[in-house]
C-alpha cells in the first residue's frame, strides 16, 4: 500500500535512510532568531531614552532655573553664574542689530535665545523677578522685609558698572525697600507696571510714541522704562524699549545729531534735551549691559554736545537754540541740564561741559525770587501768583551736586508754603509737580514727608483701569505754563510714571535734612 501524501509535510524519499542533519551557520549556532529580537528591542529602549534625556530633562531644569525667589547664602560666583543662565534663557538676542543704510534705520534683530549677558543680566531687576509681568509686583509680607539681595543686586559687582544712583532701581529687593522708606506703597508699584504696559500696548509701529512731538514723547516713555530699569534686557518690555532707542537713533543720524520732527518750530529744542536726556540713559545701560545698538554711544556724544554748543550767551538755552538774543526760559534751560547730567554718567567725553553746566546753573539762578521761588524768564511769578518752576531750579542744582546751596533751602521753603496739588481742580501742574516731587524727595526728611502726603493718592486715584491717566483739571484751566499734558495723554501718562518712580529712581543727593522720612 502506497503511503499518502500529506499536502502541507512532505516525506522523505528515503524513509529507510537516517534523516541528514542540517550544517547550521554560525549566526544560527548563537541562537540568531532570540538575539536579533533582543537587539531590536534594546535598541528601541535605547533610543526612546534619548530622546527623554534631551527633550524631558531640560524642561524640567528650566523649570526648575526660572524660580527667581530670592535665595540667600550662596556664593558671589554661584549667583553670578545662576544670573547669566537665567540672562541666557529668556532675553532676546540684542547682539545682532545691525546698522543698514542710515535712510531706512535700522534692523531689529529677530527673536532667539541670547548669547551670554553680563551686566544687565543681574540688574534686569524689574524684570528677572516675580509679580505682574515680571516686573516687580510681589507684594508679599517677605518681599518687604527679608532685606535679601537678588543675584547681583544692589551690592552685588554687577551693579558697580553703572552709576550708583541709576542702579538702586534695578534691584528689586533695593527698589521696594526704598519705596517703603520713602513713603510709597505696593499700589504706587503696582500704578507704575499698570501704565508701562499702557505705554507698551500704544507704541507706534515704527517704535515712536505720540502723534506730534514724537521725540519728546519717545524720550518720556524711554525714561518712564528705564525709571523702573525696563531695559532692552527686559523680558516684557525689552522690544519696545530696543525700538524706542532704534527710533531715536535713526532720528538723530538721518539728521547730524539733531533730534526733533521739524526744526522750524521755537519748541524743537525742548524735544532735542529731553530725546538726548533718554538716549544718554540707553547709552549708560547698553554699554555696561554689552547691548550693541549701532550708533548709540556716537548719536548721545554729537546729541550731548550740540546742546553744550549752543548754549545761549546768557547762560541759558533759546528757542531754535539761537546762541544769541531770542527767547531763553527756565523751563528749556532745566531740560538740557537733566540731559547734560545724563549724558555725564555714559564717560562719553563732552567739551567744555564743566563750564556749559556751571553758566546754566548761574543763569537758572538769576531767575530766583526773593521769596524762593522761579520764575519763567526772570524773578517773576507765571500763574495766579504762583512761581510753578520752581522745581526746576531746585532739581538742576541737587543733579550737579549744588544741593545745599541756599538758592534751594529758599525753593524748598517755598514749595511747602505754597505749592498746592489736587488732580481735578485747576491745580493739577503736573509739569510743576514733576519737578518738584523729584526735588523734594532729594530735600528728604519731614520736609519729603509732607510733600508726599500732598501729591502720592492724588496720582493714584486718578489712574484709569488701562494704565493711562485721565484728563486733569476737572474741566478748570490749570495753574500751570503750557498745560499740553492736559489733552495729551502720552504727555500725561509719562509725567505721572515718572512722579510715582522717584521714591526709587534715584537716590537722595543730599542738601536737605538728611533724615530718613520716618513714613
Amino acid at each position: 500500500m502506497k503511503a499518502q501524501l500529506h499536502p502541507l509535510f512532505p516525506m522523505n524519499p528515503n524513509p529507510d535512510s537516517t534523516p541528514a542533519v542540517p550544517k547550521q551557520k554560525f549566526w544560527q549556532k548563537l541562537g540568531g532568531g532570540s538575539l536579533s529580537v533582543s537587539l531590536l528591542l534594546h535598541l528601541f529602549l535605547l533610543a526612546g531614552g534619548v530622546v527623554w534625556v534631551f527633550q524631558v530633562i531640560p524642561n524640567e531644569e528650566e523649570k526648575t532655573d526660572v524660580d527667581f525667589t530670592t535665595r540667600s547664602g550662596g556664593s558671589p560666583a554661584s549667583e553670578l553664574r545662576e544670573t547669566k543662565q537665567r540672562a541666557q534663557m529668556i532675553q532676546p538676542n540684542l547682539s545682532r542689530v545691525s546698522a543698514r543704510d542710515v535712510a531706512n534705520g535700522l534692523i531689529l534683530p529677530e527673536p532667539e535665545q541670547v548669547v551670554e549677558m553680563t551686566s544687565l543680566g543681574g540688574i534686569g531687576g524689574g524684570s528677572l523677578s516675580k509679580g505682574p509681568g515680571g516686573a516687580g509686583g510681589d507684594f508679599t509680607k517677605d518681599s518687604w522685609q527679608d532685606g535679601a539681595m537678588t543675584p547681583g543686586g544692589g551690592t552685588g559687582p554687577l551693579f558697580r558698572l553703572i552709576p550708583e544712583d541709576m542702579r538702586k532701581r534695578c534691584s528689586k529687593s533695593d527698589r521696594l525697600a526704598r519705596l517703603k522708606e520713602n513713603g510709597g506703597t505696593p499700589a504706587c508699584e503696582e500704578a507704575v507696571v499698570k501704565s508701562l504696559r499702557w505705554l507698551k500696548a500704544n507704541q507706534n509701529p515704527d517704535g515712536s510714541w505720540g502723534g506730534a512731538n514724537q521725540a519728546a514723547m519717545t524720550g518720556f516713555s524711554l525714561l518712564a522704562y528705564f525709571g523702573h530699569c525696563e531695559t532692552p534686557a527686559s523680558e516684557e518690555f525689552g522690544d519696545s524699549c530696543m525700538r524706542g532707542i532704534v527710533y531715536l537713533v535713526n532720528l538723530g543720524m538721518k539728521n547730524d545729531g539733531k533730534l526733533a520732527g521739524d526744526f522750524t518750530t521755537n519748541h524743537w529744542s525742548y524735544e532735542h534735551a529731553i530725546a538726548t536726556y533718554a538716549l544718554a540713559e540707553a547709552a549708560t545701560f547698553c554699554k555696561e549691559g554689552k547691548i550693541d545698538v549701532p550708533s548709540l554711544l556716537e548719536l548721545t556724544a554729537k546729541a550731548g554736545q550740540f546742546i553744550i554748543d549752543n548754549q545761549n550767551e546768557n547762560g541759558g538755552w533759546a528757542y531754535l537754540y539761537a546762541t544769541e538774543g531770542g527767547h531763553t526760559d527756565v523751563s528749556v534751560a532745566g531740560w538740557q541740564l537733566q540731559a547734560l547730567k545724563a549724558c555725564s554718567h555714559t564717560k562719553l567725553k563732552f567739551k567744555g561741559m564743566t563750564s556749559c553746566v556751571n553758566k546754566g546753573l548761574a543763569y537758572l539762578n538769576k531767575c530766583q525770587h526773593d521769596s524762593g521761588g522761579y520764575g519763567y524768564h526772570g524773578p517773576h511769578p507765571t500763574q495766579a501768583g504762583y512761581f510753578t518752576l520752581t522745581g526746576v531750579g531746585m532739581l538742576c542744582n541737587q543733579m550737579w551736586d549744588k544741593g545745599s546751596r541756599a538758592e534751594v533751602r529758599k525753593a524748598a521753603k517755598y514749595v511747602l508754603e505754597n505749592t498746592r496739588f489736587d488732580y481735578n481742580t485747576g491745580f493739577c501742574d503736573l509739569y510743576g509737580h514733576y519737578y518738584e516731587s523729584q526735588a523734594m524727595m532729594q530735600r528728604g526728611g519731614a520736609e519729603w514727608k509732607q510733600y508726599n502726603d500732598l501729591f502720592r493718592d492724588q496720582l493714584l486715584d486718578n489712574q484709569d483701569a488701562d494704565g493711562s491717566w485721565k484728563t486733569p483739571g476737572g474741566g478748570n484751566k490749570p495753574r500751570a505754563v503750557a498745560a499740553s499734558w492736559q489733552t495729551d495723554k502720552i504727555y500725561r501718562t509719562c509725567l505721572c510714571t515718572l512722579m510715582l518712580e522717584v521714591y526709587y529712581r534715584f537716590l537722595n543727593s543730599g542738601g536737605g535734612a538728611n533724615e530718613r522720612p520716618g513714613i
